[in-house]
């Protein structure tokens, strides 16, 4: 079912969905696909991205006829320099750094011609954005899955970034649903930025364990926390937590950081390792609960973009 946006159409996409770039899970494969079905598949770098990593991605999207885009962490992409560059290189439809107050980063990347979004969670952060000359904002609202700010609900942060900002918003956070689909584009966003939905495909990169638990997990089973970052020793700041499914060392350890001692995180590592979810981390934003079978990213793209349509046709005035 035909669905777009004045801005999903200028990228040549035939759908206004994007596959939010997620560390561990929105690898080249699965952003090939979202490519190929319509949208705009986004490989994702997240805390333990290199280099190396990245141009490993990148051949699943080598000789790819579709627009494709590329997301990094902004204090991941400082410290590595050549993940960067690589990255403008690879000439991506959409270049999406993120969580970060310098914004050099943008010159470059207009320089070498690459287009460029960031991820927000509040309407300074988006003024803040727009005035750094970003080619689209993504209002990230708090229901979303893994790490930003957890400041205002998706659609209000839409709907004010949206009143005071000029340029395409996406949007963000807890859209898993062909009615969230519809309502954040009556709202008027140019697209929206889909993560758990797309984190249970079959071709994304997420560890079978962790496809299980967020097929198995209701609504209400995310919370945000900082103790997987604390015990990881990933620099993330303490403004930015992560939504993650609620499990054994989230109960534990979620604001008794402190108490995270070298026992703690060795059973976290070994958790890891083991894939074992009880201990170890999943990323998951609030729309979890509507997410109920694996599907291909084609399928999930035709089943939000039809049942959205048809809503909109239902709400036309």
């Amino acid at each position: 079912m035909p669905l777009s946006t004045p801005w999903s159409r200028r990228l040549g996409l035939s759908a206004p969905i994007v596959n939010a770039p997620m560390g561990g899970a929105a690898g080249g494969m699965l952003a090939a696909a979202v490519s190929r079905a319509g949208g705009l598949g986004m490989i994702g770098m997240g805390s333990s991205a290199t280099a190396a990593a990245l141009e490993a991605e990148l051949a699943h999207v080598a000789g790819l006829e579709r627009p494709f885009g590329i997301g990094l962490v902004h204090w991941v992409a400082v410290n590595q320099p050549d993940l960067f560059e690589l990255a403008l290189s690879a000439g991506p439809a959409l270049l999406s750094v993120s969580f970060g107050d310098d914004w050099s980063w943008v010159r470059r990347a207009h320089d070498a011609g690459v287009p460029v979004a960031a991820q927000v969670g509040d309407l300074a952060g988006a003024l803040a954005a727009a005035d750094a000359g970003v080619d689209v904002v993504v209002a990230r609202g708090a229901e979303g899955g893994g790490h930003g700010q957890p400041r205002v609900g998706t659609l209000p942060l839409l709907a004010e970034v949206l009143d005071e900002v000029d340029l395409p918003v996406l949007a963000a956070g807890g859209v898993a649903s062909a009615r969230g689909l519809a309502a954040v584009l009556a709202a008027g966003a140019a697209g929206a930025w889909v993560g758990t939905a797309f984190a249970v495909c079959p071709e994304a990169t997420t560890a079978p364990g962790a496809r299980a638990a967020l097929l198995a997990a209701p609504g209400d089973a995310t919370t945000t926390t900082r103790a997987f970052d604390v015990a990881l020793q990933y620099p993330w700041p303490a403004t930015l937590p992560e939504r993650v499914l609620r499990n054994e060392f989230v109960d534990r350890f979620d604001g008794r950081e402190q108490t995270i001692d070298a026992d703690a995180r060795a059973a976290l590592s070994g958790a890891v390792a083991a894939a074992d979810y009880r201990i170890a981390p999943v990323n998951a934003g609030q729309g979890v609960g509507m997410v109920r079978e694996s599907r291909s990213a084609a399928e999930v793209i035709d089943t939000l973009c039809t049942g959205a349509a048809h809503l909109l046709r239902r709400w036309a005035p």
